[in-house]
């Protein structure tokens, strides 16, 4: 594994690094002044010959996405960075913005500039307040120092904390004083976004990721990452290893590796099951330590990146009860708004609970297997297809662990040795 200098976690070690004036010794703020000089539709080839493509989730190429909002329409545009940081499991851009909010600020302002764009809006998740504390001082540091408002303004919006408005129609919702809900599409929102004016949403990792790009050019991203996905993202690893946290590294690398960095499985132990991209992404085992965690590896090998939130669970945890707890987060958090979900998560957390418990039959199994088969693409959005994954990928490598709470009529996991990691955020 070839080691490269860190890219988005660069000088986080710095005790200033969130400040401005640790930011500006580095050479902050010299991307947005080469790119405010550049043609905009440049500033959008750059990104797309880069190759980024959006660290939220679903890898979509972010220079495409900016190459989607109309030109010459004479309508306001907006560009919306999703800090709703809420997956379980996920850890990336709640540090990425305490250690240096000024790298997505000055992203805010070449993204801005690339949209012909003079507002952007940051939501951030309600109960991280120390996050939405040091992000809001950045942003009134940065127009005390006249690098915002001149032409493009930055607002921070504090968010209820709920899981839904990480969907980027449900988010746009919300900013405009709504229910948190997801919107039919189309019209999507390059098209009638935000107030119903063109609307780019891109993820923090995505628009931080921008400055780089801009300064060292499209050649360097791509001499990072795999053919298909190029640069560098972060990696949240949680759970049973020794040293826990948030690991820089080229998209590519394996889980084998990013253990190597961790110090490995915490000692006496092995591995039994991880995420690749938070509990919304089918389960893997240690037959898929050397899967390439990129968007195509993961992919074709029966999951997706998702958030790159690895959680590593030991043999001490049992599979089934890490599911039910993820089950009856989806549980929670579903909108309401569609049967699917609202009426499937429901049944769903009580068949676990049977299964858990050691009070179904074989039979639930298969009725739990058909209930996410009939969630599955049927939801209004992905939080319904996302509370399937775990359980369906679960059976799939541990339906002994399932039957054998049948037979012993219980959990045969200790309570107290068996762990759990499978709160938001690690």
């Amino acid at each position: 594994m070839t080691k490269l200098a860190p890219v988005l976690s660069a000088h986080w070690d710095e005790k200033d690094s969130f400040t401005l004036e640790g930011y500006k010794r580095h050479g902050g703020y010299k991307a947005s002044e080469k790119a405010l000089k550049m043609d905009p539709d440049a500033v959008i080839q750059l990104v797309k010959d880069s190759g980024l493509r959006g660290r939220g989730g679903a890898g979509f190429p972010t220079g495409m996405k900016w190459g989607f909002i109309p030109q010459g329409d004479n309508k306001d545009h907006y560009l919306v960075v999703n800090a709703d940081e809420s997956e379980p499991g996920t850890c990336k851009d709640t540090p990425l913005l305490m250690a240096n909010p000024h790298v997505l600020i000055e992203g805010c302002i070449i993204a801005c500039h690339a949209i012909r764009a003079k507002h952007a809006f940051i939501y951030i998740r309600g109960e991280i307040t120390h996050v939405a504390r040091r992000v809001n001082q950045a942003i009134s540091d940065a127009y005390a120092a006249g690098i915002l408002g001149n032409g493009i303004d930055v607002v921070l919006h504090v968010g209820a904390g709920a899981y839904i408005c990480g969907e980027e129609t449900a988010l746009l919702d919300s900013l405009e004083g709504f229910r948190g809900q997801p919107r039919l599409r189309p019209p999507f929102p390059a098209i009638a976004g935000l107030y119903a004016r063109p609307t780019v949403v891109n993820n923090v990792e995505s628009i931080a990721s921008v400055p780089a790009i801009v300064l060292n050019g499209a050649e360097w991203y791509q001499s990072m990452g795999t053919e298909k996905s190029k640069g560098t993202t972060l990696y949240s690893l949680s759970g049973h290893v020794a040293n826990p946290g948030q690991f820089e590294a080229p998209l590519g690398i394996t889980l084998r590796e990013i253990l190597d960095l961790a110090g490995g499985i915490r000692p006496g132990h092995k591995l039994k099951f991880w995420t690749p991209g938070g509990s919304s992404t089918p389960l893997f085992t240690d037959a898929h330590l050397d899967v390439p965690l990129d968007y195509e590896g993961v992919a074709a090998a029966g999951s997706m990146l998702g958030t790159k939130a690895l959680q590593i669970f030991d043999e001490t945890t049992c599979v089934v009860r890490a599911v039910l707890r993820w089950t009856e987060f989806y549980k929670h958090e579903s909108c309401g708004k569609c049967t699917p979900c609202r009426e499937g998560t429901w049944w769903l957390v009580q068949i676990l609970r049977d299964l858990e418990e050691g009070k179904g039959t074989e039979a639930d199994l298969a009725k739990l297997l058909d209930l996410c088969d009939n969630i599955m693409g049927r939801s209004f959005c992905a939080l319904g297809d996302g509370a399937t994954s775990p359980i369906t990928s679960s059976i799939k490598y541990f339906r002994d662990e399932y039957i054998a709470h049948l037979t012993t009529g219980g959990c045969p996991f200790d309570p107290v040795a068996s762990t759990l990691f499978v709160g938001a955020g690690a």
